[in-house]
């Protein structure tokens, strides 16, 4: 599998995910430099070699606007660790509403959680308190940060140190 670029702004926050091919032509026209390698590996041409860039940072402030996390079901699995956020349970997921829409509650990342059928059937129309039932963690949403710092833990840990994977209250 082919190792990805993260590509930070001049003021480091996160702006994309790239390809090396893409990074490198960023990093040979001067438009960005670069502030880690992946150890050990290269990318190899006919007559050089380059470092094999794991993070790099644009040589000008790109205006890019504010673009969120979406909220959908498989970012609300994501962020919930494709676990029911009463029980534990990994079968059955769906999707609920902390405080029911019938009482007012929004459908957004503070009153969404992921539950098993089985606790979503028997919380129903009551909030978690009435209905016996307790939350694990507490609905939040998440950042861009948060998102790409948890690919980073599974498959590019020299991203880590440049990702604030704090989350937006």
């Amino acid at each position: 599998m082919e190792k990805r670029v993260l590509v930070l702004n001049l003021d480091h926050s996160p702006v994309a995910v790239i390809t090396p091919q893409k990074a490198i032509v960023l990093l040979l026209l001067e438009k960005a430099s670069c502030l880690s390698n992946y150890e050990l590996l290269q990318i190899r041409t006919v007559t050089k070699s380059f470092d094999y860039p794991a993070v790099i940072c644009l040589n000008h402030y790109k205006n890019i606007p504010f673009r969120g996390v979406l909220l959908n079901r498989n970012n609300l699995f994501r962020r919930d660790k494709g676990e029911c956020q009463y029980c534990g349970s990994k079968k059955q997921l769906t999707i609920d509403h902390v405080i029911p829409r019938s009482k007012g509650g929004k459908s957004n990342w503070v009153n969404l959680v992921t539950a098993c059928h089985r606790c979503n059937v028997i919380k129903g129309d009551k909030s978690p308190e009435q209905a016996g039932l307790q939350l694990k963690t507490i609905p939040f949403k998440p950042t861009l940060s948060y998102f790409l710092a948890e690919y980073a833990e599974r498959q590019a840990e020299e991203w880590l140190p440049f990702l604030d994977s704090k989350v937006v209250q």
